[in-house]
């Protein structure tokens, strides 16, 4: 009768008290915990082996898992963004995103393999959802991407395949481990949501210093459920209460993310009912023009309407930017990432 052992958990992920106890569980002296935890965060090694600094017998004698994944595909925009297909160690793909700019770094990270939240005009939404990342996951994409591009992350998005406040116990992790692993400061990152029940009330409990960026798309019940299907079952209204309590308790500014769609969302009344809905309160909004995929029936608004809604709400006092969009010629945009499922998804447009 054979017996089941349990999958040892990955290195990656866990801390430098966890690693020193792996450590000299190996019969090895504590200090070596140090050298791996700099292998590990700071310069991103796939391989136990390739760790030099530890003597050659114990290297050829354990096999851990470091919790890596594999690079299927890369693809580099004409503005130098990057966008990555990344294989899981039980075989799921996820993309995650390169964007650099002057001296900073930003990774769009995933939270999910897919995404059930099903929105109408994101690709992942189409995709469909198969589950959570784990922490040494969505961990490996940072490090995926700062060891490719030969350059230190400086800042995280939350913005990637997946929503994040449905594993939300792995984002906070990450984040923890981002910070006091890999150096990153938390108020460098951000963790976007187009909005669960209760759970911006537990983010707010997570006592992160990290920005909040709520995906609202619409100033009315209507349209937003139109747009958001989970929208039906969570009311703006409600919605709207749970940031002015996030904001309250952390004394955080939210960022309210509104994709522009052309023609649907994007008129001058609807301007105005989301300048009032926004009045008075500390708050941003975002403003993203939508970046198409294959599959919906939407399209990018024309500059000047672009501009206009951003006129409305700069005349009502909102604060207000408008997006620049990175990797559009690689489908590694806002809204475009999708991974692979069974087959080569047409998102993917690698040369």
């Amino acid at each position: 009768m054979s017996m089941m052992t349990t999958p040892t958990r990955p290195l990656l992920g866990q801390t430098l008290a966890e690693l020193t106890a792996w450590v000299t569980a190996q019969g090895q002296p504590a200090y070596r915990a140090k050298q791996l935890h700099e292998w590990l965060y700071r310069r991103g090694v796939r391989q136990f082996q390739d760790i030099t600094v530890f003597p050659k017998s114990w290297r050829e004698q354990v096999h851990p898992d470091l919790g890596r994944s594999r690079i299927a595909r890369r693809c580099v925009a004409p503005d130098r963004t990057v966008k990555y297909l990344l294989q899981l160690q039980d075989g799921h793909f996820i993309e995650t995103v390169g964007i650099p700019s002057g001296e900073r770094l930003t990774v769009c990270v995933s939270s999910q393999v897919g995404c059930p939240m099903a929105c109408d005009f994101c690709a992942t939404g189409k995709q469909g959802f198969t589950r959570n990342l784990a922490v040494h996951e969505i961990l490996d994409q940072v490090l995926t991407v700062q060891t490719d591009m030969a350059r230190r992350v400086s800042h995280i998005v939350f913005m990637g395949m997946g929503e994040p406040l449905l594993n939300l116990d792995a984002v906070v992790d990450t984040v923890h481990r981002l910070n006091q692993d890999c150096g990153i400061s938390q108020r460098a990152m951000t963790i976007s949501t187009v909005g669960v029940p209760h759970q911006i009330e537990r983010l707010a409990q997570a006592n992160l210093q990290s920005t909040l960026a709520v995906s609202l798309h619409a100033p009315t019940q209507a349209l937003r459920q139109q747009l958001i299907p989970s929208g039906r079952h969570y009311s703006l209204e409600q919605l709207l209460q749970d940031c002015r309590s996030y904001v309250e308790r952390t004394k955080r500014r939210v960022s309210f993310e509104y994709t522009l769609l052309a023609e649907v969302n994007d008129t001058p009344a609807l301007a105005h009912q989301l300048a009032q809905l926004l009045r008075g309160w500390q708050s941003h909004v975002n403003l993203i023009p939508y970046n198409p995929i294959l599959d919906a029936p939407y399209e990018r608004p024309q500059r000047a309407r672009i501009e206009a809604f951003q006129a409305i709400l700069t005349s009502h006092g909102i604060a207000v930017t408008v997006r620049q969009t990175r990797g559009l010629e690689t489908q590694a945009a806002c809204g475009q990432l999708r991974s692979l499922a069974g087959k080569l998804s047409e998102s993917l447009k690698f040369s």
